[in-house]
């Protein structure tokens, strides 16, 4: 990595070596080396050595060996019957023969380790795809326990979306059953993840896997981890601000219930939704906390509505044409007409039945028992009768 122009981004060298140690030790990188070349960094990281400044450049090079840097390390048995067994036994011979004899790779490789030449890179080319496997260190005989390696794998893909400006709504892990197997157990298993939206957090994804990972039992023992992943949707940034920002404490909500619906299942985790009736007691319904939420806004009704609604409406007495409840009741506001017939249905022991409705909705005043929602309904006969309905907080 060319890490120069970023030093003062990530705090300084010292700052940007520290990180850049600490993410690659998570990604099982065994080595990490530093030096004002690239190809002499990686030849000191294959040795073992970690500072390239320590000393001078040839100082550190000369006493590595040939295999070090990869345009030489191929010529080594050649090389070897030379006589030069480390980088400044080959730095010490004539550069004309070593033109002459070898590829022209061999003397821009020992030039750019040194310092001598500039170096050039290739961008990487991402794949349009995320598959990666991984082959275990060991059986791995329980689900929560594939957790370590595939929290390996998300840090790839995590890398993999930030790159591509994306976020994934989807993702499989799959394991490979051991080859000492029994044969009904299968070749291996998978299970699917899907977030409410696109996301690239892997400490989120990370939890919400194991929480899925907590009910899975495997046949037999893995040997291999798969990561795919499924959907890729573009992740729209946050606009930084130059001002400080207030700190956000604490997860977001839909991560949040993502996390208890894979722990308690989806149907144990559901939302109200406000569903565009005008008759209180259906404008409410129940769905799962991950379906998308409709774009059109239910309507209101022209009354407030109360708090507290009863299951079912209680009939209240009536004298002198005003009714009853803990007293007489102040009519405040209304009505408000509510009328229906075929569409207004009852569930039935025989199945749903219909019923007209006709019910002119106040808003009444109770000396004991506060604000009302009654309504007066028409029933057989042109005979009216008064219900409460419900009670305001």
């Amino acid at each position: 990595m060319e890490v120069m122009a970023s030093a003062r981004l990530f705090g300084g060298l010292e700052a940007l070596r520290q990180r850049v140690e600490a993410e690659a030790a998570e990604l099982g990188v065994e080595s990490v080396a530093w030096a004002w070349s690239g190809t002499a960094a990686l030849a000191l990281a294959r040795a073992g050595v970690r500072d390239g400044f320590a000393q001078p450049v040839a100082a550190l090079l000369d006493r590595l060996p040939l295999a070090t840097v990869s345009a030489i390390g191929r010529h080594e048995p050649t090389l070897a019957r030379l006589g030069c067994r480390s980088l400044g036994d080959v730095r010490r011979l004539p550069r004309g023969g070593l033109g002459r004899r070898f590829d022209k790779e061999l003397l821009l490789a020992l030039d750019q380790a040194y310092g001598q030449r500039p170096e050039a890179y290739e961008w990487t080319t991402l794949p349009e795809t995320f598959h990666v496997r991984l082959e275990l260190m060991s059986r791995v005989e329980t689900a929560p326990a594939l957790m370590f390696a595939a929290h390996r794998l998300l840090l790839q893909m995590g890398a993999w979306l930030a790159a591509r400006h994306a976020g994934v709504t989807a993702f499989t892990l799959r394991w490979c059953h051991d080859a000492m197997r029994a044969k009904e157990a299968g070749t291996g298993g998978e299970l699917s993840v899907r977030t409410a939206a696109p996301t690239r957090s892997i400490d989120h994804l990370s939890r919400l896997l194991g929480e899925h990972l907590a009910k899975v039992e495997l046949a037999a023992p893995a040997g291999d981890l798969e990561l795919l992943a499924d959907e890729v949707t573009p992740l729209t940034e946050e606009s930084r601000s130059l001002l400080p920002e207030t700190i956000r404490a604490g997860e977001a909500i839909a991560q949040v219930l993502e996390r208890i619906q894979a722990r308690l299942g989806k149907d144990r985790v559901l939302r109200p939704l406000l569903a565009d009736d005008h008759r209180l007691e259906w404008m409410q319904c129940w769905q799962p906390a991950d379906v998308a939420k409709p774009r059109k806004r239910a309507n209101g009704a022209d009354l407030p509505l109360p708090t507290w609604v009863l299951d079912e409406a209680l009939r209240l007495a009536v004298r002198d044409n005003r009714p009853i409840y803990q007293g007489p009741l102040q009519l405040l506001l209304g009505p408000d007409r509510i009328e229906g017939g075929w569409w207004h249905r009852a569930e039935a022991a025989q199945g749903p039945i219909t019923h007209h409705v006709q019910r002119d909705y106040w808003i009444a005043q109770s000396a004991h028992a506060g604000l009302l929602w009654i309504y007066q309904q028409r029933l057989a006969a042109d005979e009216t009768a008064w219900f409460l309905h419900g009670h305001f907080a």
